[in-house]
């Protein structure tokens, strides 16, 4: 996706579906969403609005979770 979007202009129709194909491929190579976001010139929200319109499973936050830890029988 070379060129940026124009901020705050509709994507509709055949543009639509081409720019969720484009950024589920990204996303799914390992690309964030803040990245895209900036690549494309469109807010975070925007594009994990396409990203869940396409059918991606999203990634989780990342980092140290809080669970439970394994109970250890000595």
């Amino acid at each position: 996706m070379a060129e940026t979007l124009k901020k705050g202009s509709r994507v509709t129709g055949a543009a639509r579906e081409k720019l969720a194909a484009d950024l589920k491929k990204k996303y799914d190579s390992g690309a964030s969403i803040r990245a895209l976001a900036e690549e494309t010139g469109r807010s975070y929200g925007f594009v994990h609005r396409m990203l869940s319109e396409s059918g991606v499973a999203l990634r989780g936050r990342g980092g140290a979770t809080r669970g439970k830890k394994a109970a250890t029988t000595a």
